[in-house]
């Protein structure tokens, strides 16, 4: 009998993407852990991460530490294919197309924070489509949208800020 070896060579952006969505993961696993005041609003801590690998590496890398996040995270917490799995996947998808978009933009005038808002609203806006798809097939999960879009408008700006900040200070120690 002849045994053969599948070997997998890891590169260092392998490597790279594996750590940046590890620390994605921590932060949604401990986001689990904050009581919320409403079912569905949460900071999106892991977002700040998803930013910063945007600006330094780029949307290829951004998308994968966000959707291994998604699926990771759901693992950790239990959550695989149930509802919330699906509103979490919808909203990162939503916000990696517009964060697709947005980086077109002119990044004089666009930065992380404005990159930030238009990530948590497109990621409102995914979620909201498939709760009323899937979830409640009625138009009435659309009166939950202003609470839903105030939090995005809240979220988005402190974690834009956020992730702003850090890429400043890393930019200042990278020209030490």
């Amino acid at each position: 009998m002849t045994r053969s070896a599948t070997e997998l060579t890891v590169s260092r952006d392998d490597t790279r993407i594996a750590r940046l969505a590890a620390a994605a993961i921590a932060l949604t696993v401990a986001e689990a852990a904050i009581p919320l005041p409403l079912p569905g609003v949460k900071p999106g801590l892991a977002n700040i991460v998803t930013l910063i690998v945007l600006w330094r590496y780029g949307w290829r890398d951004a998308a994968w530490v966000s959707l291994l996040r998604v699926l990771a995270g759901s693992l950790l917490l239990g959550q695989f294919l149930a509802p919330g799995f699906f509103l979490s996947a919808a909203g990162s998808v939503a916000s990696l197309l517009a964060l697709g978009a947005a980086m077109h933009l002119p990044r004089h005038w666009f930065g992380p924070v404005s990159h930030s808002l238009v990530a948590a609203f497109a990621h409102i806006c995914g979620q909201l489509a498939v709760a009323r798809l899937w979830l409640v097939p009625h138009d009435g999960v659309f009166y939950l949208a202003p609470v839903f879009f105030s939090a995005a408008l809240v979220f988005g700006l402190s974690n834009g800020l956020i992730a702003a900040h850090l890429l400043a200070d890393r930019s200042h120690a990278d020209r030490r």
